[in-house]
């Protein structure tokens, strides 16, 4: 497709980057305009929008209900594993976030306090971040279903004044108590919150501790609402640490200005949505996409969001997400590929999708992790509509690369992430810092200055943040993503770092050979990993898991795969064993676990990662590769 917007879009940045975001922070609201787009004399890499002052809460509901758009739906819960939809008008959500902020004044929370929010995907979990947003309060979302000690790291290091968590969340065929996580927590933890705000759930009523414990739907309806709090363009709006932290947690800072600029101005220029269009974003808030299209950016744009409590596949079927679209008339979906590889094992000639109107549905769009090929050309034809792939980080808080529907493009190339949008020059370096040819796997990195809406600096560490993503390659963000950048631009992830294994000396893409048996009919989902080999250093080991009714030996499918990557990579790549799984293991998020499949490969002891989805899988995976050792 053209692609003559972008260029000129992009070109515009290029030419004058402070132009460029002054324009975008034009789409919000400001209480005091900045004396500065960017200072980079602050921080690790400098600040954005020094001197402004605003509140984000404001900007994602009081100015559209003062602007005559109270009675448009601003969000639709939608749960699965209750039965319930329930939806909010941005004045209904506007006026109960008011009396939530209220009850959290009232327990002594007040600006620059931080707060932990421990929930589950209900309506009062947004309501919650955006309460804490209007009176400047930090939030700290926690996924649901950490275990304790994890929680006790995040309290540990935010220090919480409060603590807002449910009595539980719900799984298929199951009930998570959350309330004696937090109690456990608090129990471990050196630093003590004054008080917890609890939502009953009716599933697991929670037991109160007298004097610290407060009912969510009490204090929200003795509350005086709250208005709005005027905020530094650099102050913290959000804590959100990175999913399986070890020791120290690495708390991703997000400032208030910067991220409502960029996070506005994403709606339209990635996701080609206006005010009033129906947006899904089929994450969770425990996760940056959650923070920002579940909740943020779809409010600060004027459209209606849709936070669903379901799975793709099992509530009921791998239908849910089409009956979710139909229902709600859902413009642009955003899903993990982990979600699309479920529905597509399940549901492989795409029956249950025919059986729900998807007129409204123009895009599909992927992020979470690589998207193999196979799964997006399969996408794009059972949906007939574009499936555009992008590229991001719970550091970025918004998209490195895209396909830019507001602009007419879209990658025509399955597999890659798309480009660089305006903001991000994006370029791939070998170890030594120096670039690579184009078509080269190489380490991607971002040219400085990180642009508004990216992390600032980590919760209270700027050494750390230096240490972390700005001491290897001077002068550039490190992503920790390889990657290869073609000709024309466009970006494919080919895994973390991590994942670039060295075979007899060869770098070689465990990405690469994931597309290639992700290409065989009979398999739904793959992993390829690094294992330890006394002779070459390391050689490929592919997992793979059957679509389902697949009738085939799995001798048989073993050697195609073989065959496979030995045709299309190269006898270089030393691929001979293939695996077959019921399942991956995976984090709640979707991602999956390579590394720890890697540590059982290699006979060493792999640990339930906090953020794992079912533990027991790191068990059935280490009976399959038992042989190997």
């Amino acid at each position: 497709m053209p692609d003559s917007r972008y260029a000129e879009v992009y070109a515009d940045w290029q030419r004058d980057p402070e132009g460029y975001w002054a324009r975008a922070a034009e789409g919000i609201d400001w209480d005091r305009r900045w004396d500065r787009v960017f200072d980079p004399a602050l921080g690790p890499y400098g600040r954005w929008f020094v001197g402004g002052m605003m509140n984000t809460c404001a900007n994602a509901l009081d100015r559209h209900v003062t602007a005559g758009r109270g009675a448009q739906a601003a969000l639709i819960w939608d749960s699965a594993m209750t039965g319930r939809v329930e939806t909010f008008t941005y004045a209904a959500l506007r006026d109960r976030t008011a009396k939530v902020a209220g009850a959290l004044r009232a327990l002594g929370v007040g600006k620059g306090d931080r707060v932990v929010i421990y929930m589950p995907l209900v309506p009062e979990a947004a309501i919650a971040m955006l309460a804490c947003a209007r009176i400047g309060a930090v939030h700290s979302v926690v996924f649901g279903g950490f275990a304790a000690a994890e929680l006790v790291k995040r309290i540990e290091d935010a220090q919480p004044v409060l603590i807002i968590c449910a009595s539980c969340g719900l799984e298929p065929g199951r009930v998570v108590e959350y309330k004696p996580i937090v109690d456990a927590a608090i129990g471990l933890s050196a630093h003590k919150p004054g008080a917890c705000l609890v939502l009953q759930r009716p599933q697991a009523v929670a037991a109160m501790v007298a004097g610290r414990d407060h009912d969510f739907a009490e204090a929200e309806a003795a509350a005086e609402p709250a208005d709005p709090v005027s905020m530094a363009a650099t102050d913290p709006l959000y804590i959100l640490y990175t999913s399986g932290t070890t020791g120290k947690p690495k708390g991703v800072v997000r400032d208030c200005g910067g991220h409502a600029v960029a996070l506005q101005a994403s709606m339209n220029l990635i996701y080609g949505v206006h005010a009033g269009d129906v947006y899904w974003s089929a994450s969770d808030v425990g996760w940056v996409v959650g923070h920002s299209y579940i909740v943020y950016a779809p409010l600060l744009a004027g459209c209606t969001s849709v936070m669903y409590e379901g799975k793709p596949v099992g509530t009921p079927d791998a239908g849910a997400f089409w009956r979710v679209c139909a229902q709600h008339g859902v413009r642009a979906l955003f899903a993990a590929p982990t979600a699309l590889r479920a529905i597509k094992q399940q549901d492989p000639d795409g029956k249950l999708l025919a059986m729900h109107d998807l007129s409204k549905l123009d895009t599909l769009f992927l992020a979470g992790e690589r998207c193999d090929p196979p799964t997006a050309i399969w996408a794009a034809e059972v949906m007939k509509i574009p499936v555009v792939d992008h590229w991001w980080q719970t550091e970025t808080g918004w998209a490195i690369t895209a396909g830019f529907r507001g602009l007419g493009l879209f990658p025509v190339k399955p597999g890659s992430g798309g480009r660089a949008s305006p903001g991000y020059d994006v370029q791939a370096l070998d170890d030594d810092g120096k670039l690579v040819a184009r078509g080269t796997t190489g380490n991607l990195v971002v040219r400085l200055p990180m642009p508004p809406g990216a992390a600032p600096t980590l919760w209270r560490d700027d050494d750390a943040y230096r240490a972390a993503y700005l001491a290897d390659y001077p002068g550039w963000y490190r992503t920790g993503d390889a990657g290869v950048i073609d000709e024309d631009g466009d970006v494919s992830i080919m895994g973390r770092t991590d994942d670039i294994i060295n075979v007899a000396g060869h770098r070689l893409s465990t990405g690469a050979m994931e597309e290639v048996l992700a290409a065989h009919p009979a398999v739904a989902e793959c992993a390829v990993v690094g294992a330890a080999d006394d002779l070459k250093g390391q050689v490929p080991l592919g997992l793979v898991v059957l679509k389902a009714g697949v009738d085939i030996d799995e001798a048989v499918v073993v050697r195609e795969l073989v065959a496979l990557v030995r045709e299309r990579i190269g006898p270089v790549a030393a691929f001979r064993d293939a695996r077959v799984v019921k399942r991956l293991p995976k984090t709640r998020s979707g991602k999956i676990l390579r590394a720890s499949i890697r540590r059982i490969a290699d006979g060493q002891p792999a640990n339930a990662p906090a953020t794992i989805d079912d533990p027991a899988v790191l068990d059935e995976i280490g009976a399959v590769l038992q042989p190997k050792g």
